[in-house]
């Protein structure tokens, strides 16, 4: 029996079952195993919650800053590698490089030349009217862009109120992503890309994080972690409360081991010796607050009696 030859729109692939089954090569997709452990879906859905929160604050900003209705909307946050992610960008783009401090790694501000030439109209004064064709932006406009940038990074820092002294600081621009290399190429990234809205015009722009500065704040986000990592340390020794200096505790001390029946204790009378046991004698029980602390040797001190403490009663 002669085998058959698939042909060059066909692919032999492997079944869940074990078995070999021809499928045709355009429902073929590529998936890369490195980043699909990456963040888990929980992971994903919590750091999606925390930026449509970011993103509503950022709206209402953004159109107070600019006096003209500005709407946001969080499109999609996924994973991609940097490489990818870097071939995916159009040219020529505004790439504004920034760090968090005192977070590792440097992001990426994304925001297509037309955006960034629209809001730099509005800072002017102009209508915010978008132009028809992307184009570089001058000097005078990237210095303009960068109040908006600062803001978009400020309000980000803003809504991680657990990382203390989170702050963004501008590293750089960059308009050809060819020459960009802030990660290594299969670095894991995550691409938060919003839709923004400015008098019925639409664009989308995208803030990327790369692993490294994700990892801690994977952390604050993950319940079971901050609770595994707040019941490590050592619990700390109690301190004295010193507003207890002055409170009157009641002392005693005392013999044991006499015992007496309860007729000899009626025919007592004053004058009377008892007898006792020297070894218990020599172990006077001292109380504080009728609870047993210490044992003591009976003597005097000043011509009063006295009580030397020996030894602590482990309860």
């Amino acid at each position: 029996m002669e085998a058959t030859v698939p042909s060059a729109s066909e692919v032999v692939v492997l079944t869940a079952r074990g078995g070999r089954e021809r499928r045709p090569a355009a429902s073929i997709r590529s998936h890369t195993f490195r980043h699909s452990g990456f963040l888990a879906a929980s992971e994903l859905r919590r750091i999606r919650q925390r930026h449509e929160q970011f993103v509503r604050s950022l709206a209402a900003r953004l159109a107070i800053f600019l006096r003209l209705e500005f709407s946001l909307q969080l499109a999609k946050v996924h994973i991609e590698g940097y490489q990818k992610f870097i071939e995916s960008l159009s040219n020529p783009s505004y790439i504004t490089l920034f760090k968090t401090e005192p977070l590792k790694g440097a992001g990426l501000l994304v925001i297509p030349p037309r955006l960034a030439l629209t809001l730099v109209d509005r800072l002017l004064g102009g209508p915010g009217q978008m132009p028809a064709d992307n184009r570089d932006l001058t000097d005078i406009e990237v210095a303009l862009s960068d109040q908006s940038a600062m803001l978009i990074l400020s309000e980000w820092c803003n809504h991680w109120p657990e990382m203390r002294d989170l702050h963004a600081t501008i590293l750089g621009h960059e308009n050809n992503s060819k020459f960009l290399q802030t990660s290594p190429p299969d670095t894991s990234m995550l691409v938060l890309t919003v839709s923004a809205s400015i008098s019925e015009q639409s664009e989308t722009f995208q803030i990327v994080f790369p692993y490294v500065t994700l990892e801690p704040l994977m952390r604050l986000l993950n319940p079971e972690l901050t609770g595994a990592e707040t019941a490590t340390p050592r619990p700390s020794k109690p301190r004295w409360n010193a507003g207890f200096d002055e409170v009157k505790v009641p002392l005693s001390a005392e013999w044991q081991g006499l015992k007496m029946s309860a007729g000899e204790i009626t025919r007592l009378k004053p004058g009377d010796l008892l007898g006792l046991d020297p070894a218990c004698a020599a172990q006077v029980v001292v109380r504080f607050g009728n609870i047993p602390k210490f044992f003591g040797r009976p003597g005097t001190s000043d011509a009063k009696w006295a009580v030397q403490l020996t030894a602590a009663i482990v309860p």
